[in-house]
């Protein structure tokens, strides 16, 4: 019996965009500060691509059904990063938005739900990661918001410096979160 090769395998051939397989779903994105107003983010990896292509992301994921967004917050950022937050410690949302993400093996039609988190400086803990986490995710820093101005490295939100300036302005957003123009932020065109 034989079986198709999966991405990061010999053999595998990228499907074009409409062959591949695409989901719907919600997710939470996590602004996570320090109290140096250095951001927390994630390098994560298509490893179906040749060479594999990297981009660095906020901490979330998908929201699970029967949760809410704050939830999916709180057990984001306890599975990705190892801080145990309750709903009290997340502000926001500030902002709703659509995003496509195209990768090798799927496209994603995703709303995504921006929150925000302030907390000391930390040692992040990757014990919680799922499986395709422990394979994707390549690196995890604190960055300066100096050196993510200056950065080359492709970075998820590509706004993501007005996001930050908007999560500390509750003013814009004090009759609920701002709706985002939606925008497509992909390793491969979906």
């Amino acid at each position: 019996m034989s079986s198709t090769p999966l991405p990061g395998q010999p053999g595998f051939v990228v499907p074009a965009p409409q062959d591949r397989p695409r989901f719907e779903r919600r997710a939470v994105r996590v602004l996570l500060l320090d109290e140096d107003d250095r951001l927390l983010l994630l390098k994560d990896s298509d490893l179906g691509l040749d060479p594999v292509t990297h981009w660095w992301s906020t901490p979330g994921g998908g929201v699970d059904p029967g949760e809410g967004d704050v939830e999916a917050a709180v057990r984001e950022l306890r599975e990705e990063t190892g801080l145990v937050v309750t709903a009290a410690d997340v502000v926001g949302p500030f902002l709703v938005r659509g995003v496509l993400h195209g990768y090798s093996d799927k496209v994603v039609d995703q709303t995504e739900v921006f929150l925000a988190v302030r907390v000391p400086a930390f040692e992040v803990d990757t014990s919680g990661h799922t499986e395709e986490e422990r394979l994707t995710v390549a690196d995890i820093r604190w960055w300066d918001l100096e050196d993510l101005d200056a950065t080359d490295e492709d970075v998820w939100p590509r706004d993501l410096p007005d996001l930050l300036t908007l999560s500390t302005r509750p003013e814009r957003w004090a009759d609920g979160p701002v709706a985002g123009e939606p925008v497509e932020e992909s390793s491969l065109p979906a």
